[in-house]
């Protein structure tokens, strides 16, 4: 089994998360993506952070497909950062090919997330481009530092089974669908209404 796993706090779920987990789908050969939508990213504000049953339930909406599994598992585990997320998936699951997918604006701040260069040694990872994120992506300090591990993208679909430090930089259709500029609407949205 080849799984894709995409976390995020889907502060709103939208059709790029989707494009993203379809992509990913076809392009690294997967069986299956789960969406992890987690209880707060630690380095964002939680100000404006839906709550947890609000963004399952839009993830549901905005999935919309019989191979996009939608889970809030890391709330029951307890767990707030991808690196004890992935450390218990991989403990729970020993059988399962995983892939850390994550958009090219995450691989531009992944330096500042906590164990990153542990999550890179423990899963391999998928970076799938995003409008006006390409080269601040690719030339990354993450990037840099895991230059050696970089997979050509002609070759994503051996990126599963791969031992790693590996990562691959996927390129195709992009959605220029924002969750920050979903809540703005929202927000301008129903102050008019007042």
């Amino acid at each position: 089994m080849r799984i894709g796993l995409y976390g995020g706090s889907f502060n709103p779920a939208h059709d790029g998360h989707r494009l993203v987990s379809l992509l990913a789908m076809k392009r690294l050969d997967l069986d299956r993506v789960w969406w992890i939508v987690t209880p707060g990213n630690p380095l964002k504000s939680t100000g404006e952070l839906a709550s947890l049953a609000e963004r399952m339930a839009e993830a549901e909406r905005a999935s919309a497909h019989p191979r996009i599994d939608v889970t809030d598992f890391e709330a029951a585990i307890g767990s707030r950062y991808t690196v004890d997320t992935l450390a218990y998936l991989k403990r729970r699951c020993p059988g399962i090919d995983f892939v850390w997918i994550m958009g090219a604006d995450n691989l531009a701040s992944f330096h500042r997330w906590r164990g990153w260069a542990e999550i890179a040694r423990m899963m391999p990872i998928a970076v799938i481009d995003r409008p006006g994120w390409t080269l601040k992506a690719t030339h990354s300090r993450a990037a840099a530092a895991l230059s050696s591990a970089r997979l050509e993208e002609r070759e994503a679909a051996a990126l599963p089974v791969l031992k790693p430090p590996a990562w691959t930089f996927l390129h195709g259709p992009r959605s220029h669908a924002s969750s920050t500029e979903l809540r703005r609407l929202r927000r301008t949205s129903s102050q008019g209404a007042r």
